[in-house]
């Protein structure tokens, strides 16, 4: 999964991007709201961390001004402010969660999850296809009775797939969810993970999940 931190206290900035690097999401950071409005314009982001005294752009007016233009991405609000009607501020704007500074990180990492699950429509952890199940919690994959040991790009591809199960995902697309904007690799580093998902999700079974639609992408299904 893809996150956007936009904070600016810089040292709290970094300490949460590297934990949530971590925990395995792939994450752009900012300092201000018109930083955070260019990163939410020009990338794909699974949730947005927004904090809401920021230079340039309030969290308040970047939150607004995404939700105008049709944006429904999850949004939690961190921030040191703490009255009853602060938060309803907030949540009146269209945020999907708030939470006050100081916090404790194992916190915000649940309350990602819970966003990221409810804004799929989900509400559990664990996704299958076939004989094939993915927990977001614990991040165990499993083949049947089978553990299989993924790094995490590899966990990051397949959970994005089996989110989207049946449907086709250009290179193009998986690229832009699972990396962030400090990423300057090969042109061909999907076609390289998918290869290794499929050494360990594929190829020792006989019933195969991740199929190449030509000239489209790859599609994890059971029903090809």
């Amino acid at each position: 999964m893809r996150i956007l931190i936009a904070e600016d206290e810089r040292d709290l900035n970094n300490v949460i991007k590297r934990r949530l690097e971590k925990e395995g999401y792939s994450v752009d950071n900012c300092f201000d709201g018109e930083e955070a409005l260019d990163y939410i314009e020009a990338g794909e982001f699974d949730a947005i961390i927004l904090d809401i005294m920021m230079p340039k752009l309030s969290g308040l007016e970047v939150l607004h001004k995404i939700r105008d233009k049709g944006n429904n991405t999850p949004v939690l609000f961190l921030t040191a402010m703490d009255s009853v009607s602060d938060k309803v501020k907030g949540l009146d704007t269209g945020a999907d969660d708030y939470l006050v500074k100081p916090f404790a990180f194992e916190e915000l990492i649940a309350r990602i999850r819970v966003l990221v699950r409810k804004n799929a429509g989900e509400a559990t952890n664990e996704f299958s296809v076939g004989d094939l199940t993915l927990n977001i919690a614990s991040h165990k994959v499993c083949r049947g009775e089978d553990t299989i040991n993924l790094s995490a790009k590899e966990f990051d591809i397949l959970e994005y797939m089996i989110r989207n199960k049946g449907i086709v995902l250009s290179r193009e697309k998986i690229e832009n969810h699972v990396w962030n904007f400090d990423y300057y690799g090969g042109t061909n580093v999907v076609d390289v993970y998918i290869r290794y998902l499929r050494k360990k999700i594929d190829d020792p079974y006989s019933k195969k999940l991740i199929h190449t639609i030509r000239g489209s992408g790859y599609m994890l299904t059971e029903d090809i």
